[in-house]
């Protein structure tokens, strides 16, 4: 059985999710959100029927502090902790991630993620691409999917994907948004990646931002247009030369206008804005199309 957690990330409904399956080896937890949201996962847990203290395996889509900041704390309680190999550094001296997240956050960095401890490295797992985890009759395979994050893994379970951030966020019935915040974007790396979602037979998707997907070829065909649309809007104001500063509400505006286009009401541009602020992703396509240029 499956258990979606909602994380009440800002006590906002369903903006990020972690999810727990039943094994005979006790729970496995996939996302543990950022630590900031620890008490409402423990408070899911017991919902769910478990102690967070009974998970002993904690598998990672990647280490961005929305669905990793709390790895460390259950990693305390004695979890393994299953991360793609390039995260796996950043778990155990996570010193220079929260440095660079708390330039970018200053003195909301605390309300909004919490804290990110050290995590053992005997307690760090880094399956290889492909490979399939065998915990309490339950069969789990790791796809490396980068193009949102290069540390990034969707996870197979028979024909359900638990996709992270790679499958978008879509909030209810609203539309499929790319989340894009630096460093790494690589839009030729998502296409491929969701290619092989699509080739690797999923019929349904979870997703971290938020809930389950029944059509995964329509959804992703969403994505990719939303993923094109995004892209070709900053590279072009990044060849005006339009700063930044200047971008950012300018996009912002323009998303929330596209969300309102397509029937999203005041409470949903308020969950997607806290699943996927726009302005990462005019820090993150910006980025991408300077990398780019130089290559």
């Amino acid at each position: 059985m499956i258990h979606v957690l909602d994380l009440k990330f800002l006590g906002i409904d369903h903006a990020i999710a972690a999810f727990l399956i039943e094994s005979n080896d006790g729970p496995i937890l996939i996302e543990t959100g950022p630590h900031s949201t620890y008490q409402h996962l423990k408070d899911q847990v017991r919902q769910a029927g478990y102690q967070i203290e009974e998970i002993k395996h904690v598998l990672l889509t990647h280490i961005h502090l929305d669905h990793a900041g709390a790895a460390w704390a259950l990693a305390r309680n004695g979890a393994n902790i299953y991360v793609h190999p390039f995260g796996a550094g950043h778990l155990e001296h996570p010193f220079k991630l929260m440095e660079s997240a708390r330039r970018i956050y200053q003195d909301q960095m605390d309300y909004l993620w919490g804290e990110m401890n050290d995590i053992p490295g005997d307690k760090i797992l880094t399956p290889e691409d492909g490979s399939i985890l065998e915990i309490g009759g339950v069969r789990i395979q790791a796809l490396y999917t980068p193009g949102h994050a290069r540390h990034h893994i969707a996870w197979k379970l028979d024909d359900l994907l638990f996709s992270g951030d790679v499958a978008g966020v879509k909030i209810g019935n609203g539309p499929v948004v790319p989340p894009c915040p630096p460093p790494d974007i690589n839009l030729e790396d998502w296409q491929t990646s969701i290619d092989r979602i699509l080739d690797s037979g999923v019929k349904e998707i979870y997703l971290t931002h938020f809930g389950l997907i029944h059509d995964p070829k329509t959804h992703f065909q969403q994505l990719r247009t939303m993923l094109h649309d995004w892209g070709q809007w900053i590279k072009k104001e990044w060849e005006k030369g339009t700063s930044m500063d200047e971008m950012t509400p300018a996009f912002s505006k323009y998303t929330e206008q596209q969300l309102r286009d397509l029937g999203v009401g005041d409470l949903g541009v308020k969950q997607y804005e806290a699943a996927n602020p726009s302005w990462m992703s005019v820090a993150g396509l910006v980025r991408y199309w300077k990398k780019k240029e130089v290559s």
